[in-house]
């Protein structure tokens, strides 16, 4: 056997030059073609049939690998097996086995894409794609998402699990959402391991419920109407559409994307892809909120700069800052609305609450609220725009200082109590 197997060594692998099949033994063949390249081939018999069967370069293959691919190819004749359809069948199973992956990247790429029609808006799926690229995809966006455990999302969101609370629950929730949608479609099985109860409790502490709340600032009613005059003054789309989103207790983003064939016979109706509840929301307009809408033609109520583009989101943010109100934000003028109509109206809180378009009540109660109570809130908001309108105090918003009497500030050492009295009589009265 020993002068019938690996006849060649690695040095005359490389000095063989003559074209032909140069014998190793066992089946193995060094090939030389005339152009002078060599590779490897291996010889067998099967079922009276002879094949040859390619092993590769020999440039790139070394004759110790070569022979190893021989014996493999030996031992599966013994067993009957032919190495050139089992090579087949293995290269077959590589690219299903291929097919069938995909990476966390690529994975939350297509859940987005598939279910971004069910998200609550474009902002939302943004949202979407910049928590995932920001937090998730830096650990596990080249990963194959069959391989993804519970070790890597712990690695995750531990360093964030204390230090943004909200934001790594959310990060967790749309993590396991996306490992979901990867295991339906087939490129992984087992266990979720971004599953909260019965897996991440255990590794993770719980975070606490309580959760710091922090409001817009909102601007006290009773300057509401000296605001508005000043507001009333200033020019401009951004201006306008300030003063209609106070006029009708709006979010920003509502007016920023309204179009002027939204306001039919006094009513703008908003559509539910853009109101944070995804229902229809009808605004009973004022007179002055129909004068500041205008009769505009263009694809936007209030446009910006380029006509058919909306106001950016930071605009009437801006114009507050301009105007000197840096504590006070557009949200929160819809606080300045409600507390306004809890204290100086004796409209129903419903009704205020359909204004805003918040949803209250128990199921029960929102299944028999089949109405918008639009006239209700027709009386509302005209009763809104005339307290908008009111003209402010004289003096309103100002601080007068009090002067003290100079008795006070420096009294005497021994000052009669009636002189005293009518020192300072004499000082508010304006009197010197």
């Amino acid at each position: 056997m020993a002068s019938t197997i690996n006849q060649l060594t690695a040095i005359k692998v490389r000095k063989i030059k003559q074209p032909g099949y140069h014998a190793d033994g066992g089946g193995l063949w060094l090939q030389v073609t005339q152009a002078g390249g060599k590779s490897w081939i291996f010889t067998y018999s099967l079922r009276g049939r002879s094949r040859e069967m390619g092993l590769g370069s020999a440039s790139r293959t070394t004759l110790a690998e070569a022979r190893d691919e021989r014996d493999k190819c030996n031992r599966l004749l013994r067993d009957h097996l032919d190495p050139i359809e089992e090579r087949k069948r293995r290269r077959a199973e590589v690219a299903l086995t291929d097919a069938k992956s995909i990476t966390f990247a690529q994975a939350a790429a297509a859940y987005i894409a598939t279910h971004r029609a069910g998200l609550k808006s474009a902002k939302h799926a943004k949202q979407w794609a910049t928590t995932i690229a920001t937090y998730a995809e830096p650990r596990l966006g080249k990963l194959n998402v069959a391989d993804i455990d519970t070790g890597l999302i712990r690695q995750v969101l531990a360093p964030i699990w204390t230090t943004k609370t909200e934001t790594a629950g959310r990060v967790r929730g749309r993590i396991e959402s996306i490992l979901d949608w990867a295991r339906v479609s087939g490129y992984r099985t087992g266990e979720n391991p971004a599953r909260w109860r019965g897996n991440l409790d255990k590794l993770l502490p719980k975070q606490s419920k309580v959760r710091k709340v922090k409001h817009h600032a909102a601007m006290p009613y009773d300057a509401l109407p000296a605001f508005m005059a000043e507001l009333r003054q200033k020019n401009g789309s951004s201006a306008r559409a300030l003063e209609f989103c106070i006029l009708c207790a709006a979010r920003t983003g509502e007016v920023l994307m309204a179009r002027p064939s939204e306001i039919v016979d006094g009513v703008w109706t908003v559509p539910g892809e853009r109101m944070k509840g995804g229902q229809t929301h009808r605004v009973p307009l004022s007179k002055r909120a129909i004068a500041v809408a205008g009769g505009g033609s263009g694809s936007y109520l209030f446009p910006s700069h380029h006509p058919d583009k909306p106001l950016s989101h930071m605009t009437m943010l801006m114009l507050l800052k301009c105007m000197g109100y840096r504590d006070v934000t557009t949200h929160g003028m819809r606080a300045t609305f409600k507390t306004w109509a809890m204290e100086r109206t004796r409209f129903d809180n419903y009704v205020v609450e359909a204004a805003l378009a918040h949803t209250s009540g128990d199921k029960v109660e929102r299944a028999y609220a089949r109405s918008d109570v639009l006239e209700k809130r027709r009386q509302l908001m005209d009763a809104w725009a005339k307290f908008c309108a009111t003209p402010p105090a004289k003096g309103a918003g100002k601080v007068v200082p009090l002067r003290s009497p100079p008795c006070l500030v420096t009294p005497p050492r021994r000052a009669c109590p009636a002189l005293l009295t009518r020192a300072v009589q004499r000082c508010f009265s304006g009197k010197s």
